[in-house]
């Protein structure tokens, strides 16, 4: 993986241990972490969870022998951005990696949502402790967990295009067809028309995905 990455163009620092990790990345920005579970010296979940947790942190893709459902939504729970099964298509990993780091700039802000109630964009506020829309007179719109889930991953990455497989993060562990997202967007849609100025939010962005036409405040 190191030399198929390295032959990619990408700046590459590997380790084989938690520890080994830990030293790399109190001394070099790392935009983008391709994790192991299975390590000598402790769980990859266990590293997970310090990397997200951290002010500066990094994506972070999984990938695992592990296939299981519980497993992969954990990895995905704990805050990772994409999760990959072993054995895979080194050119796979590889077109993830690339999507990913194209985020990156405008990716989850953790230093900002730190500690934030909401996300305000257009006339709408993310309520992100209870998981639904408020209006700006404190009317709510409750949110399905998939309608909220997706709804984050807009509210981190503003007017940025997302994939279709960016948003559906469930993929891998459910039946999923693009009529599935079509389906759930077509209700987010409905549900932020509710307010003047909100039934524009989400765009269609063809042969890709979707992407959320507004800026986006942590409060």
């Amino acid at each position: 993986m190191r030399e198929q990455l390295l032959q990619a163009g990408f700046q590459v620092e590997s380790a084989e241990s938690i520890r080994e990790a830990a030293r790399i990345l109190s001394s070099t920005t790392i935009d983008l972490v391709i994790l192991d579970l299975t390590l000598p010296d402790g769980d990859g979940i266990d590293l997970c969870r310090q990397l997200i947790a951290a002010d500066s942190s990094p994506a972070v893709i999984i990938i695992s022998a592990r296939d299981s459902a519980p497993d992969r939504i954990l990895g995905l729970e704990t805050g990772a951005d994409d999760y990959l099964t072993k054995p895979f298509e080194p050119r796979e990993l590889l077109a993830r990696v690339r999507n990913l780091l194209k985020r990156v700039p405008g990716r989850h802000n953790r230093q900002g949502e730190r500690g934030a109630r909401f996300a305000r964009f257009g006339p709408w506020r993310l309520d992100l402790i209870k998981r639904r829309l408020v209006t700006a007179d404190g009317g709510v719109v409750m949110l399905a967990s998939v309608e909220f889930e997706t709804m984050l991953r807009f509210v981190r990455a503003p007017r940025e295009d997302l994939h279709r497989d960016d948003l559906v993060p469930e993929r891998k562990v459910t039946v999923w067809t693009d009529r599935s997202l079509d389906n759930r967007i077509y209700r987010m849609r409905r549900k932020l028309a509710q307010q003047p100025g909100g039934e524009d939010l989400i765009v269609s962005v063809r042969n890709q995905g979707y992407c959320l036409a507004s800026d986006v405040e942590f409060l």
